[in-house]
């Protein structure tokens, strides 16, 4: 019997990274380090999430879709037999790297991966900003003058964020994440990023952290200027939720949900596919195949694509994200 699977964390320590995951969702975070992200739900090679509830607990989400594939994923297709998107969790105390996903077509020939993503913003202290596109007027020479004279940083176009916008971020379009946000990552299953710049920054071992110029040249759309945030756009649901559509693409489709204290709905899995919720606020119970979890900030929860009969219930005003593979 199919049921609401939740997993264990996974911490990656990044010299940008904080500890603010400890803080704002109770992650019990290692020691003494900086912890920039928190992978949620993961199937890459030695990164694979554990299932932490349920009759499968303790194994991991590699093991699943080895045994239960065609149940879980259902018309999704898998990323090189894997899981179709990861999720992550992202600290941001200082700004990242100016940096950009290489496009599918690209990616094969430098032997990467082709990425495309979408940020929610859940913390954003005032004054928070992204990097977001190229700045309107700027061109393949300019860009490759200022990189040489190290103001590469002014060819990019600038968005302030608060929380609750969103960003999408199809590959070829150069970016990066400003300081002291934190966010909700959910992109293609891929780790692919090619660096332009990363403000003169040491890594733990004390040299310059590795820029990947070339390809990075290579991959990014010289046409993308000033792309803009996300704009909302409401879409049926029950009577109890408000349902608005964030990103709709050939990788993924992701709603944001908002249901009200005490709303009771019957959870439905569209177009036989896999469903990953993501909690912002609020604590949504979901029942299925006699297993119960509750998803509250911060935690994910995957719906198997041939779950059925789930119950929902938000035990309070509630609010999360809803992400589906294509």
């Amino acid at each position: 019997m199919l049921y609401p699977i939740q997993f264990r964390p996974i911490f990656k320590e990044r010299i940008w990274g904080g500890r603010r995951l400890e803080k704002l969702y109770g992650k019990a975070l290692p020691p003494g380090i900086l912890i920039g992200e928190s992978w949620e739900l993961a199937d890459r090679p030695g990164d694979s999430s554990t299932i932490a509830n349920g009759p499968w607990a303790g194994r991991d989400l590699r093991w699943l879709l080895d045994r239960h594939g065609d149940r879980i994923l259902g018309k999704a297709s898998p990323t090189a037999g894997r899981f179709p998107l990861l999720v992550k969790l992202i600290d941001a105390r200082q700004a990242l790297s100016l940096q950009v996903h290489p496009p599918a077509s690209v990616a094969a020939r430098l032997g990467g991966e082709a990425k495309t993503e979408f940020w929610f913003f859940t913390e954003a202290d005032p004054g928070a900003e992204i990097f977001l596109g190229l700045r309107a007027g700027v061109g393949r020479d300019q860009f490759e003058r200022q990189l040489e004279d190290g103001t590469v940083a002014g060819c990019f176009h600038r968005e302030p964020v608060r929380a609750g916008d969103a960003a999408f971020l199809p590959s070829g379009r150069v970016h990066a994440l400003g300081a002291r946000l934190v966010l909700i990552e959910i992109q293609q299953n891929s780790d692919t990023t090619y660096r332009v710049f990363d403000w003169n920054r040491v890594g733990q071992d004390g040299r310059p952290r590795e820029l990947h110029i070339e390809a990075a040249l290579a991959s990014i759309d010289f046409s993308d200027h000033a792309p803009g945030l996300v704009q909302p756009a409401s879409i049926p649901g029950p009577a109890s939720v408000e349902v608005a559509c964030l990103a709709r693409n050939p990788h993924f489709a992701i709603d944001r949900v908002a249901a009200r204290a005490d709303a009771r709905f019957q959870f439905v899995v569209p177009d036989s596919r896999p469903l990953v919720v993501v909690g912002i606020r609020g604590a949504l119970e979901l029942a299925a195949g006699g297993e119960s979890v509750t998803v509250t900030a911060g935690q994910v929860c995957l719906l198997p694509a041939a779950i059925e009969d789930v119950a929902a219930y938000a035990a309070a005003d509630t609010c999360y994200l809803q992400a589906q593979p294509a």
